[in-house]
């Protein structure tokens, strides 16, 4: 697919220099049908996490060397954009990667304010590139979309977004679940680097058969496909990326840009005197399947291996348990240790559960208190019942009466006297019509 290598049309960004990325915004302006306007967008928020919390992976601190002396050097050189313009069009690419000044604001945050984290990001990718490189050719994807996590998660695995997209994929719990991800309260494979990148790769595909344009499936990736044909709808129908770039949400129009850059630093941060931080080979690993409820507790202390490692190489189990009652689960372990694993699983089993898997299977009712419990509640309703009956009787008592008829009383009168209708009394005194008699007594009822 050939590439072009353009300005927008009718965007023209000014520069401006970030001071503090924890901003999460960047300036631009705009000129369009000959106004111009200022307005923000809105950074990745990748993009503003300090390094120390990529740092902070137990895989990270014993394979990632921080200390080790290489070439990076704190001054970034300057090119002229004729220079991105190239090398942006030498990187062997499917996907279009175009150079405008909003693509140049990135690169420069990248390689400016950011080179730590990109000497970061090049170590970690040496764990991760090759899970996605794997998924993305299986489905006949775009080699370059492994660099989408850079945008996503800074590479960080265990990276939580505000809205709680999870995981270096970071999908939401919805669209994670429609991609076969389980999610429940022991067990988030959004965590798993494996299962969430192979869901990722679905749902790009899927997202590329429904735009057949790769800008479009990125941007749809980052704020969905609801505001994608939204901003389609109202641009007039247009379907390339920088022509609905206006109507599209702050966020995502830094998205595509940022994407771009980070192709481009990913490739070239040589030029710009970054130096990868040193990684060693981390150890081979190998799954086995669990099918009982275990505690990595109980792997640990048995198996004398640290909780922190057991952790990293399985981020899918939120609370340290693999609930395999359940349906079997993966455990994913050193290599030398998954014999010793299967050679002492009993003990593994049994060692604290009662401590560390506390949630009791049966439960036994103590029915020595029923019948006195029954009782006092049978007692005390009897009581109730029996005062209120009582009760319900002397009020009775205390609105019956009865009333001599006086010479020329109505039932009228009778009734307003004591505030009753004259219904109330015809159905007290078997009364069928207003006939009543002098001297005789009816009786009153409230």
């Amino acid at each position: 697919m050939k590439r072009f290598s353009y300005f927008l049309p009718f965007l023209l960004f000014s520069f401006v220099t970030v001071s503090h990325i924890e901003a999460q915004t960047v300036d631009v302006t705009i000129n369009k049908d000959g106004k111009t306007k200022s307005e923000k967008i809105d950074i990745p928020k990748s993009m503003t996490y300090p390094l120390d919390s990529l740092l902070n992976d137990w895989q990270v601190k014993n394979f990632i060397d921080q200390q080790k002396e290489c070439s990076t050097s704190p001054l970034n050189p300057s090119f002229p954009d004729s220079v991105y313009i190239n090398r942006l069009q030498r990187i062997p690419a499917v996907m279009e990667l175009p150079y405008n000044d909003i693509v140049r604001k990135f690169i420069d945050l990248y390689t400016c304010r950011m080179r730590n984290q990109v000497s970061f990001m090049l170590s970690a990718a040496n764990f991760y590139i090759p899970i996605f490189e794997e998924a993305l050719d299986a489905y006949d994807l775009p080699l370059e979309l492994k660099y989408l996590p850079v945008i996503e998660s800074s590479l960080n695995p265990k990276a939580i977004s505000r809205v709680g997209a999870t995981g270096l994929w970071q999908f939401m719990v919805l669209t994670g679940k429609q991609y076969g991800l389980e999610i429940n309260s022991l067990v988030d494979e959004r965590r798993d680097p494996i299962k969430a990148t192979w869901a990722a790769a679905r749902y790009l595909k899927d997202l590329y058969n429904i735009y057949h344009d790769w800008n479009l499936v990125i941007a749809a990736y980052n704020c969905g496909p609801n505001n994608i044909n939204k901003a389609v709808r109202r641009s007039g129908g247009k379907t390339d990326y920088w022509a609905i770039y206006n109507y599209l949400p702050r966020e995502t129009r830094g998205y595509v840009p940022a994407f771009i850059a980070a192709n481009y630093v990913m490739t070239y941060y040589c030029n710009h005197n970054i130096c990868p931080m040193e990684t060693n080979i981390p150890i081979s690993t190998d799954t086995i399947q669990i099918d009982k409820e275990v505690h990595f507790d109980q792997i640990a202390a048995v198996l004398n291996i640290d909780k922190k490692e057991i952790r990293s190489l399985n981020p899918q189990y939120k609370l340290d348990i693999i609930p395999g009652n359940s349906h079997p689960y993966t455990l994913k372990l050193p290599q030398s240790d998954i014999s010793r694993f299967i050679d002492n699983k009993d003990s593994i089993y049994s060692y604290k559960t009662d401590q560390l898997l506390p949630n009791r299977r049966t439960v036994e009712v103590d029915k020595s208190a029923e019948p006195s419990l029954y009782r006092h509640s049978y007692s005390r309703h009897s009581r109730h019942h029996a005062t209120y009956k009582h009760h319900s009787k002397r009020k009775h008592t205390r609105k019956s009466k009865s009333h001599t008829i006086k010479n020329g009383e109505t039932l009228s009168d009778i009734a307003e006297h004591y505030h009753i209708s004259v219904k109330q009394l015809r159905k007290a005194n078997h009364i069928k019509g207003n006939t009543i008699r002098a001297g005789k007594k009816i009786k009153i009822h409230r």
